[in-house]
């Protein structure tokens, strides 16, 4: 077995170059601009939502509440009517400050990285070969970056394109995190 502890550097390094390699895919190669649709009327749609000063959160609209109401003929005539929205209101506004989401989102990488490492770790013991290691950290850092996004396409109707599109950057940063615990494994 080879200790979390002792597999430091490659945790710290594999989140880094995710950190970077994301920041290039969404902020120089472009393909997550298909991610999200504008909104028809999209200034109508806001300002009539601005004056309700919903609180940030997630929102289901209609929401019955509970099992029982979904059975209420009122319920359901909204639900038939429609629109059916699932919405994340994400603040009410001011500057952007993407910082949060950034230390969030390292902050993940770290543990996907620690993930990765004690998987491998109890998996495999030092001097073990480059591309064991790289199957089993990358695979587990794979698993961790992607398969859970496919919930929101099968239950929330999140477009299948964003979930496979992500699924890719899944598999990079896969590679990535395989990489770099193959290069620095303990001999």
């Amino acid at each position: 077995m080879v200790s979390i502890p002792s597999l430091w550097l490659p945790i710290l390094l594999s989140a880094v170059a995710v950190f970077i390699a994301s920041s290039i895919i969404h902020m120089v190669l472009g393909y997550h601009a298909a991610d999200y649709k504008k909104l028809p009327a999209e200034d109508d749609v806001m300002a009539a939502l601005r004056k309700f000063d919903i609180p940030p959160g997630d929102y289901l609209v209609p929401c019955a509440g509970s099992a029982k109401a979904m059975k209420d003929p009122a319920f359901m005539e909204k639900f038939k009517a429609g629109p059916r929205i699932m919405m994340t209101v994400m603040g009410r506004g001011g500057e952007m400050n993407m910082g949060p989401q950034f230390i969030q989102w390292f902050v993940y990488c770290l543990a996907i990285g620690v993930t990765a490492a004690y998987i491998s770790g109890r998996a495999l013991g030092p001097g073990a070969h480059y591309l064991q290691v790289f199957r089993f950290a990358g695979a587990t850092a794979f698993f961790g970056y992607s398969l859970a996004l496919w919930q929101s396409s099968i239950w929330y109707r999140k477009s299948w394109g964003t979930t496979i599109r992500l699924t890719i950057d899944g598999l990079i940063f896969g590679l990535l995190t395989g990489g770099f615990f193959g290069w620095l494994w303990p001999r």
